[in-house]
């Protein structure tokens, strides 16, 4: 689809085209990026789902609407959860205690005080036995039974017997972050890895950290923090960067932003520093370009490390399909990486 992008004007707001054309006039008093191929927009006190063509899917009206994964999107009446699809209908009756996102075709749901998995038409492909689950992720989905965590198939059967004091997903190869399938256990508020065998690839060792996705893959990395350092693991266990920044992000573009002494910079996959730190603030590269911040103003650079656009604006997010919002004074524009304006807001 065609890529939209959030724009504001007097405190309303709708989309615009890469172009700078307004496609959806600025009239809600809030909005969301579209996910999926759909945004949520605030209409009076509720957020309802909105198409790219400005439609809201208004047929029913719930207490939650979440984003549309594999078409379906669930929903909470009063205290029980369903899904409805791209129409805005209700393709899942709501009758749950609880539900997940549909993942690889399946869904998590609790019904009758227990957890199975349905299909995209409602119908028990696993019958409800389980205590928790998540989402199936390279054909595994975790569960616990009797108070232990494991993994099991699409069968419903373990394929990693429920051993384990918790578990996050797996990591899917066709995901392209990792290199082969990896999942995440916890022990003692620590976590490791596991393979999709059931081998443990690295004993829990790493703190969990609020704001953090535990174990969570980019570029075939993950952030790991141990004693308030942070460093990083590659899916194959391995630790390729000990533990030894104040902060660290997500690799992107072969690079990762990390802290040194209120200082922010760029390593490499194997640790080495490739952008000296010397910004006051960063984000992460994307399109080849990455914020950065120098007295108090936000700039872009390359990845090495020259900068591209001056230190200007007051804010400056991360380029998306050739254009990046930016801020002055408290007015939105966005940006070319000419740095030529292609919309701003009225004042």
């Amino acid at each position: 689809m065609e890529s939209l992008y959030l724009i504001r004007e007097k405190g309303k707001f709708g989309f615009m085209n890469q172009n700078g054309d307004v496609i959806i006039e600025p009239q809600y008093l809030a909005a969301e990026d579209y996910v999926n191929g759909f945004t949520r927009v605030r209409f009076f006190d509720k957020f309802i789902p909105m198409d790219k063509y400005g439609r809201l899917l208004f047929k029913h009206t719930f207490n939650y609407v979440d984003h549309f994964h594999e078409e379906l999107a669930r929903v909470l009446l009063v205290r029980k959860w369903g899904f409805i699809d791209t129409t805005g209908a209700i393709a899942i009756p709501v009758e749950f205690e609880d539900a997940h996102s549909f993942s690889e075709g399946l869904a998590a749901v609790k019904f009758g005080g227990a957890y199975g998995f349905i299909d995209s038409v409602g119908n028990f492909v696993i019958e409800p036995e389980f205590e928790a689950a998540g989402d199936f992720k390279a054909g595994l989905a975790p569960v616990a039974l009797n108070g232990q965590y494991g993994f099991i198939n699409k069968e419903g059967q373990f394929a990693i017997e429920p051993k384990f004091e918790y578990c996050l997903g797996f990591f899917s190869k066709d995901s392209r972050q990792v290199s082969q399938e990896v999942g995440v256990i916890m022990e003692d508020e620590a976590w490791g890895l596991i393979n999709s065998s059931g081998d443990v690839l690295l004993e829990p060792q790493f703190e969990m950290v609020e704001g953090l996705s535990e174990g969570e893959f980019y570029e075939n990395m993950a952030v790991a923090v141990r004693g308030n350092q942070y460093g990083f693991v590659n899916d194959f266990g391995k630790i390729i960067v000990p533990p030894r920044f104040d902060f660290a992000g997500d690799f992107s573009e072969g690079l990762a932003l990390v802290e040194d002494r209120s200082r922010y910079g760029f390593i490499n996959k194997i640790g080495d520093p490739v952008i000296a730190p010397n910004w006051t603030d960063a984000g992460g590269f994307s399109e080849g370009l990455a914020q950065v911040m120098d007295k108090g103003h936000w700039g872009y650079i390359d990845n090495e490390g020259d900068l591209v656009i001056d230190p200007y604006f007051d804010e400056a997010f991360p380029f998306r399909n050739g254009l990046a919002r930016v801020e002055k004074n408290g007015m939105w524009a966005y940006i070319n990486s000419n740095v030529e304006v292609v919309w701003k807001e009225n004042v």
